[in-house]
């Protein structure tokens, strides 16, 4: 009978095609994500400073982090043991503090500080956070950012905080988060 092998092999080749393109969608639904996630991965971005939510514009104090502020900026890195890129980032940090007066590099093990983790939504290791003088959060990034960036980041901070407080004594405003 003629018929049914050539049936059959018709469904043989229809299973290979659909099998074919689901591989080619899910490939290409995975290469753009990768993309994407290669691409946002250690970008420090800007923070809204509302206060209302807890991981956008909050103030972190220096008891809370075990170490004083810096009088200018503060790098905050939360890592983890295990974690490759925190090395680098922790490198980059450091130099970055000592290149910047008046900026430090406080370096935090996520696992010994489960409550502070949840507190400000870090998800993953390395984040870092750059809190202006009064530890408001000012930028933040997930995964290793490059040097350029931090540096530019602090730049920012250090002129914000330079131009909020000549607005400041002009104001007679001299709020400031506890450290």
């Amino acid at each position: 009978m003629p018929g049914g092998n050539e049936l059959l092999g018709s469904r043989i080749i229809h299973s290979v095609t659909v099998g074919l393109v689901v591989c080619a969608a899910v490939l290409a639904v995975a290469t753009v994500y990768g993309a994407v996630w290669r691409r946002r991965s250690g970008v420090l971005r800007a923070r809204n400073g509302s206060r209302r939510d807890n991981r956008r514009g909050a103030v972190v104090t220096g008891a809370q982090l075990g170490r004083p502020l810096g009088p200018r900026a503060t790098l905050v890195q939360f890592s983890s043991t295990f974690c490759a890129p925190c090395r680098a980032t922790r490198q980059i940090l450091s130099d970055v503090a000592r290149m910047v007066d008046g900026v430090a590099h406080v370096d935090i093990d996520a696992e010994s500080h489960l409550g502070l983790v949840r507190e400000l939504g870090i998800v993953s290791t390395p984040t870092v956070l750059v809190l202006g003088a009064d530890g408001l959060i000012m930028r933040r990034a997930t995964g290793q950012p490059r040097k350029a960036d931090v540096i530019a980041a602090v730049g920012g901070v250090v002129r914000a905080e330079l131009t909020g407080a000549a607005g400041m004594s002009q104001r007679g405003d001299s709020r400031r988060a506890p450290t």
